[in-house]
């Protein structure tokens, strides 16, 4: 209530005047008035038949609002679970409010709203919803009991169920269980007033009673169950199979993997919790309770009513052109004429896409070749390819089909390729291709040009407005010639052995980066100056972990901004207090990859697609180049340094391996990502 903004609760509101009156009018009866249960002083009620259990708790918890609800949430489950235990059914709701002098009149409001959350809805609202059920979603429901005569049904991969215990007239129980599909049922359901909504598992298991009516509910909760989805398709491959239809099958078979996790919304007794996981196979320590909504994909159904609220919503920021490229003029000539970047995604991916389609379209070229790991469900990536296949170019791509989750947007794609006459391959035995490499090869009367593009992200033009990326783009030869021994080897089902420039897993990059690591430790024993600079998702290469500690030892200062998992433990005096680890997590997904070796003229930068992750370095192809444009070099070891200096959105992990905020208050705010845009903004005005 606007009313109630800035105020707060004084000892003069437990006086009994006028202000008592206002606390009462305005936060209590707005919230909890009912003719049929409040008169003046004192709550009137018609008791039941038999037994009756009263039970009223005093809550005092700081703080009082927490993850998952706060304390007026907690004050009526425990008050509810007091009632259960001994063997009542809650009718009425008492509470108690132990108010501290000073508290927010605001906050106060805010926890009566979330104690009577789902029983806030009118007479009118009740009666709507119980008519929705009845006819829109009672007669579609498909319930099982469970029994010898009907086994315990499958539960499909994070589909929500209702499920409850049932008990019969003569006093035994069962199980109950409901489907409650997205795909049957709307996510939401929308009351006649407006803007206000409820979930429509949420309906199902509220009106179990109608679905099982020949039995009273004991206990009722929603669940989701979690099924493995890593399948190993090279331990299973025939190869007097086709793989691409093998995939197909072997997606099918995914969807029945075994579960690994039980979500459940409502506390059960601990033998029902037992009972489903002996059906699901699952050991108790699976087991979660949530205290939100089980699936919260519904929330994007709301984005467009609450359009109105701005102070929910990202300022909006739009994918800049880039200053390197004019659009008004041919593309691969400026490459030809100068190393190019684009920065994702406060630069658009428009020139890169432009270079595809006039690749597609220029007599000259000869051959376009690509490794494509997660593609767009609109892709004009793909489109491109088609219309130089179609124009007579050879178009040779590499498509991942294991690319886990994209499996069946890959396969689509990879057979409109095949029809347009593209040359396509699915990857090798034993490894994943995870790289993101393009070769665009062009013959003219001065003899054959070579332009390589090397990315950190996926050709994807979804994510490129989504996560942090980087995309290097040179007319090179010595990169060209390297980029044409990838796809060479990848034809022959191989992978490349040696390389001079390009760091090319499994075989040339997990050695390289060590070579390069032992490089700055000889530099650090020397006296000179040695530095280390990495920027990536995750770090767990045991190789590389060891020789970064050894490199600590010596005295390399190493800085790392690593989002996701980290196996090395920075600030551990005498081993690791010369290794910094930074976590930017903000409102797009950092998903870069530099790679920062040595100081001032023997300094070598990387851009690449392979975090140092056991499975990137030796279990997939993956590509890293270095970056020879200094006017390139240095801008990268630029947003390097930025992100490093980040306070707003990074987090320092200690030497316990905890994180905590950078931010103090002497210093100056920066949001990189922000500053990021901001600068991209700039560039265009």
């Amino acid at each position: 209530m606007s009313s109630l903004k800035d105020k707060t609760v004084t000892m003069a509101h437990g006086a009994g005047g006028r202000q008592t009156s206002e606390l009462i009018d305005k936060i209590f009866a707005a919230h909890f008035a009912n003719p049929d249960l409040t008169a003046d002083d004192a709550a009137v009620l018609i008791p039941p038949a038999g037994k009756m259990a009263v039970s009223t708790d005093g809550f005092i918890v700081s703080p009082a609002f927490f993850p998952g609800g706060n304390i007026g949430k907690l004050s009526v489950c425990g008050t509810v679970n007091d009632l259960a235990c001994m063997g009542a059914k809650p009718l009425y709701l008492t509470c108690a409010f132990v108010i501290e002098e000073g508290f927010s009149m605001e906050k106060l409001e805010e926890i009566g709203v979330s104690m009577v959350d789902f029983h806030r809805l009118s007479i009118e609202e009740s009666a709507y919803l119980e008519v929705f059920f009845d006819s829109e979603i009672l007669p579609l429901l498909s319930p099982t009991i469970v029994g010898k005569r009907q086994p315990f049904p499958f539960l499909k991969n994070r589909e929500i169920y209702a499920v409850c215990v049932l008990q019969t007239k003569s006093g035994k129980e069962k199980l109950g269980i409901v489907p409650c599909s997205k795909e049957v049922f709307p996510e939401l359901v929308e009351l006649p007033t407006k803007n206000r909504f409820m979930l429509s598992e949420e309906l199902i298991l509220h009106f179990l009673s109608k679905v099982f009516s020949g039995y009273k509910i004991l206990s009722k909760s929603l669940m989701r169950v979690t099924r493995n989805a890593d399948i190993d398709a090279d331990a299973l491959y025939d190869e007097d199979l086709d793989y691409r239809e093998f995939m197909v099958e072997l997606i099918k078979k995914r969807k029945k993997l075994a579960p690994l996790r039980l979500e459940l919304s409502r506390d059960m007794d601990d033998t029902i919790v037992k009972t489903l996981c002996n059906y699901l196979d699952l050991d108790t320590r699976q087991v979660f309770r949530s205290f939100a909504p089980l699936d919260l994909s519904f929330v994007f159904q709301l984005q467009d009513r609450l359009c109105t609220r701005p102070e929910l919503f990202f300022e909006k920021r739009i994918p800049q052109p880039s200053p390197e490229f004019d659009l008004e003029k041919p593309i691969l000539p400026q490459i030809k004429e100068k190393d190019k970047l684009l920065s994702y995604p406060f630069e658009s991916m428009k020139p890169f896409l432009r270079m595809l389609h006039e690749a597609a379209n220029d007599k000259s070229v000869i051959a376009i070749k690509m490794t494509l790991y997660r593609l767009a469900r609109q892709s004009k990536v793909v489109e491109a390819l088609i219309e130089a296949a179609e124009n007579g170019k050879e178009v040779f791509v590499m498509i991942e089909l294991k690319a886990r989750f994209d499996e069946e947007n890959n396969i689509e794609w990879s057979r409109r390729l095949e029809e347009a006459g593209c040359r396509v391959v699915y990857g090798l035995d034993g490894y994943k291709v995870h790289s993101k490499l393009c070769l665009i090869t062009r013959k003219t009367d001065a003899g054959v040009e070579y332009y390589t593009q090397i990315g950190t992200g996926n050709y994807n033009e979804k994510t490129s407005r989504l996560y942090t990326d980087l995309s290097y783009m040179t007319s090179r030869v010595e990169i060209g010639l390297e980029a044409a021994d990838v796809f060479q080897a990848l034809d022959k089902e191989e992978t490349v052995k040696e390389t001079s420039h390009l760091l090319v897993a499994p075989n040339c990059l997990q050695n390289k980066v060590l070579t390069m690591i032992e490089e700055e430790i000889y530099r650090a024993k020397a006296g000179e100056e040695a530095y280390i600079g990495i920027k990536m998702n995750s770090l767990t290469d045991k190789k590389i972990i060891d020789k970064l500690i050894n490199a600590s030892e010596a005295g390399v200062k190493i800085d790392m901004v690593i989002r996701g998992i980290n196996c090395l433990i920075p600030q551990v005096p005498g081993k690791t207090d010369n290794i910094r680890v930074v976590s930017i997590v903000g409102r797009f997904l950092e998903h870069s990859r530099i790679y920062i070796f040595g100081c001032g003229e023997r300094k070598k930068i990387y851009i690449a697609s392979a975090d140092f992750m056991t499975r990137n370095t030796v279990r997939r192809v993956e590509v890293a180049a270095p970056v020879y444009d200094q006017d390139i070099a240095q801008r990268l070891e630029e947003m390097f340094i930025t992100m490093l200096s980040d306070n707003q959105k990074a987090r320092e992990e200690d030497g316990e391996g905890n994180y905590h905020l950078v931010y103090r208050q002497e210093d100056t705010p920066l949001n990189s990502q922000e500053f990021f845009y901001e600068a991209a903004y700039s560039r265009c005005e």
